[in-house]
């Protein structure tokens, strides 16, 4: 007998170690689960054509010593010595691709491309300083235009990936959010989960704070007085929330409706779903690798057709 309730007890150890390790197995992989970056840097199921560098044959200048980098400036040769121009600024990407959509585009665009390295807050940061825009609007319009103090047509603001930030910043600015005309995000827009890291799926919430300026702006092109265009890929950071999931926010706060499509996108991409209520558009796109997020910078030119 004493032997059996020795083995009995021993038995009940085994399991209670084992269940303690699975416990610690399941933790571990649940943390793993949240840390890690899961998109891969390489993908060959689908073409990922790229708009090339050319010659630009157009009037180019730099713009100092309002930001860390110098601002470039590009005008087309169709859209010198116009005297109605708006004005393109773009965050975050090689200046070639926004060069060669106002290129596309039927509008007459200057375009003034700024990088300021990686990461939302590069961008945000400069741009919490309202003076800091204006000087950029004002620096580019006496650089163009023989007279001083002459205004933009329109201002619209495009971004790729972490150029958002600098996007929120001025929209976050109740001076500034009214003279943008129009946006488009291409596969940028993030914010946090709360609890930090906590995804969804296990019972995260979206952090709704660093995205009500965007929701603004959505209201305002639903009805018709901006343009908002977001493009958006599967990618799933798992850090923080994806595209898909800050765009399903905007969709439901405006009460839009996501439609399910299948056709191609620009330069080879494939698109799964859109939303049109307005001039509020959201248009999603298969893909949660590397090279279908760039892909969401190379169709800039295609989505210039929003704007016109």
């Amino acid at each position: 007998m004493n032997y059996i309730k020795k083995l009995f007890s021993f038995t009940n150890v085994i399991q209670k170690i084992t269940f303690l390790i699975l416990i610690v197995i399941t933790s571990f992989s649940s943390i793993i689960a949240q840390t890690q970056t899961p998109s891969p840097m390489v993908e060959f199921s689908r073409t990922h054509n790229r708009v090339k560098m050319q010659n630009f044959s157009g009037c180019t200048f730099q713009i100092e010593n309002i930001i860390l980098n110098p601002i470039h400036v590009a005008i087309t040769n169709k859209n010198i010595g116009c005297d109605s121009l708006s004005i393109m600024i773009h965050f975050h990407g090689s200046s070639h691709v926004p060069i060669y959509a106002v290129e596309e585009s039927k509008k007459q665009f200057a375009l003034a491309t700024i990088n300021l390295g990686y990461g939302s807050s590069a961008y945000e940061k400069p741009f919490k300083n309202t003076e800091i825009f204006l000087k950029i609007i004002k620096a580019i319009s006496d650089s163009v235009y023989s007279q001083p103090n002459r205004k933009f047509k329109k201002i619209y603001l495009t971004a790729f990936s972490a150029g958002y930030g600098a996007i929120r910043a001025i929209l976050n600015d109740p001076i500034l959010s009214k003279k943008i005309d129009g946006v488009i995000l291409l596969d940028g827009l993030h914010t946090d989960y709360i609890p930090e890291g906590k995804v969804l799926a296990d019972g995260g919430i979206l952090n709704t704070e660093k995205l009500i300026c965007f929701l603004d702006f959505a209201k305002l092109a639903v009805n018709g007085d901006q343009k908002f265009i977001i493009t958006h890929s599967e990618i799933f950071p798992g850090k923080y929330a994806s595209t898909t999931e800050t765009a399903d926010y905007l969709i439901k706060e405006t009460k839009s409706n996501r439609q399910s499509v299948l056709k191609w996108g620009a330069l080879g991409m494939q698109q799964t779903s859109e939303v049109i209520n307005g001039n509020f558009i959201v248009l999603g796109f298969a893909g949660n690798s590397a090279p279908d997020h760039i892909d969401h910078f190379h169709a800039l030119f295609d989505l210039m057709k929003y704007l016109d």
